[in-house]
């Protein structure tokens, strides 16, 4: 068996977080110390790949101020071998996602985004990286949910199903089995339990090797492995990488041997890289001047530790959109509050990376029928299974008991009034969560429109959530009871 070594280094949804942080007394994170670290194992053996599987962007004014192309500039410096989509690349747009390609010193690979009318790809599928005589693949895959981000973009599509993810792996792979390839690796943005899902149904004799995976931000201490393939993610942020020791068997074309361990980014492992620290500082220092100033103070320091509950941010959120816009209820989309906690003293930088997405704002009439069925899907078992659903953080007035063992509302009330099924309520929605109306909310458009056409209240929820701020100083909070939930 003729056998050769191979370093596979990883990051995953990185989001801006090119900053380190002092955690335990330790110095942690940061794309310098990240630098450090790539350069060391660089350094320590010529057989090393680093890779990224999707969500470079957003969560930092790093990022949202110069629109990608700081990150870009920062990622350049990182040099990673090989690059897949995220779901937030698509964050600015395309276009400008193309555009951002252009500047970029790393191939990106992307298998399923196409141009609808000709079937034609955006990105290139896939790419071959040869070192030290042995060939390996890397196939790129996101998530379907990137189609619920583009929907304004017209000329945009995916092969939505993993069904269909996985019969586009068996096409490129078939296509390049003939050049005896030594790895095969899928660098996917699709979540850590669909991985498991596609690395079932994919055909042995394709040759997968490993997936490399993000976008659920899950953190693992051993890889899982599904149909022989090893399955693995690195958490979220710049905490920490992932690490593969490969022994590749160059006869058989597989893996012989390997070890692999998520090594964390800290000042006791790793050096700091001079470079990236000087292009940090002085992109900072033009954002400090901008992003320094107080737009809210709240009474002490609101949480968001976990999306699927009713957080107390989230919550304020709601309450401010609701109040501002003079509507019934205001669903706010957890994900869209991107911080686990802010407060008490609230800076514009605090704000933009909890908040980083602005948009338009809509009143949807609903009857009270349509409102029960709307939070009977929001709440139905897939939102508590792990699979990446939306759920909402409801505005005050709001009271809902919700039955998990018998998909049952026990309770629907709304300013201490049980929801009338014939009653119509306005109800405020960000416009991502408008454009995916059906998915989202289990209603048609001809459902809603049918009680009055939807009406933009704001062209701008970030211009109406700060002003709001600005106005009602020393903010607090009480969760209310505004959702229950029985096992």
């Amino acid at each position: 068996m003729n056998t050769k070594e191979i370093t596979l280094l990883h990051s995953n949804d990185m989001h801006g977080d090119f900053l380190a942080d002092h955690v335990d007394e330790k110095l942690t994170g940061g794309v310098s110390m990240l630098s450090g670290y790539l350069t060391k194992c660089r350094n320590e053996d010529p057989n090393v790949i680093y890779a990224i599987a999707g969500d470079m962007f957003r969560g930092s004014v790093i990022d949202s101020e110069y629109h990608g192309l700081s990150t870009i500039q920062i990622v350049n410096l990182l040099a990673p071998d090989i690059v897949t989509l995220g779901n937030h690349e698509t964050d600015y747009g395309v276009a400008h996602l193309l555009f951002l390609e252009k500047m970029a010193t790393f191939p990106i690979i992307n298998a399923n985004l196409y141009i609808k009318q000709n079937d034609t790809r955006l990105f290139r599928p896939c790419h071959i990286i040869e070192i030290d005589g042995m060939k390996i693949l890397f196939i790129g895959i996101i998530t379907e949910e990137v189609i619920s981000q583009t929907k304004g973009e017209n000329l945009i599509g995916s092969f939505i199903g993993i069904e269909e993810a996985a019969k586009e792996v068996g096409k490129i792979c078939n296509a390049y089995n003939a050049l005896d390839i030594d790895l095969t690796v899928l660098l996917t943005h699709i979540g850590f339990e669909e991985d498991k899902k596609l690395a079932a149904m994919l055909d042995p004799d394709w040759g997968v090797d490993i997936i490399i995976g993000g976008h659920s931000h899950t953190f693992i201490t051993e890889p899982a492995i599904v149909n022989d393939i090893l399955i693995v993610q690195a958490g979220t942020g710049t905490d920490q990488i992932g690490r593969f020791d490969l022994v590749i068997d160059t006869d058989e074309n597989c893996v012989a041997s390997y070890k692999w361990q998520p090594v964390p980014i800290d000042d006791e492992h790793c050096p700091k890289d001079p470079r990236i620290e000087e292009l940090i500082e002085s992109i900072k220092a033009k954002t400090d001047l901008k992003y320094a100033k107080v737009v809210a103070n709240f009474d002490y320091e609101l949480e968001h530790h976990d999306r699927w509950i009713q957080t107390e941010l989230g919550g304020v959120f709601a309450d401010a959109m609701k109040d501002s816009l003079a509507v019934d209820l205001f669903f706010m989309g957890s994900g869209s509050v991107r911080k686990r906690h802010m407060g008490p003293i609230v800076t514009l930088q605090d704000f933009t990376e909890c908040y980083p997405y602005d948009g338009k704002s809509y009143g949807v009439k609903v009857t009270g029928a349509q409102l029960k069925k709307a939070l009977l899907y929001i709440y139905r078992d897939a939102a508590w299974l792990g699979n990446h659903t939306e759920f909402y953080q409801l505005s005050k007035g709001m009271h809902v008991i919700y039955s998990k063992a018998e998909h049952k509302l026990l309770k629907c009330e709304l300013n201490g009034e049980e929801v009338d099924d014939d009653k119509i309520y306005v109800v405020g929605i960000q416009e991502f969560h408008y454009n995916n109306l059906p998915e989202f909310f289990n209603l048609t458009y001809d459902e809603v429109k049918a009680n009055g056409e939807p009406k933009v209240l704001t062209t701008s929820d970030v211009q109406t959530l700060l002003e709001y701020f600005e106005n009602n100083k020393h903010l607090g909070f009480d969760l209310e009871g505004r959702l229950e939930l029985l096992d």
